[in-house]
């Protein structure tokens, strides 16, 4: 196990995906490689975890009500705020 790295963003954050997020099969309900959310939608930082085998932290989404979804960094970006 590597250590953790901390985190880029906070919980609570507005963010956008930075790419078009597809289901790698853990999505539960929802075929494998369907698409979960759009390049561009915004949603709200719910969570952040950590990789166990990488440290890498993980962050729960909320893009819509009941659409959360588990996005590494370079998936999501910061929504300005204004």
């Amino acid at each position: 196990m590597m250590e953790p790295r901390e985190p880029k963003y906070q919980w609570g954050q507005r963010v956008k995906a930075a790419l078009d997020l597809f289901n790698d099969g853990t999505y539960p309900k929802k075929p494998a490689d369907d698409l979960l959310v759009a390049a561009e939608n915004c949603g709200e930082i719910v969570q952040i975890g950590t990789h166990t085998e990488s440290g890498l932290p993980i962050y729960l989404v909320e893009f819509s009500e009941r659409q959360v979804v588990g996005c590494l960094e370079e998936e999501i970006l910061p929504v300005e705020a204004g």
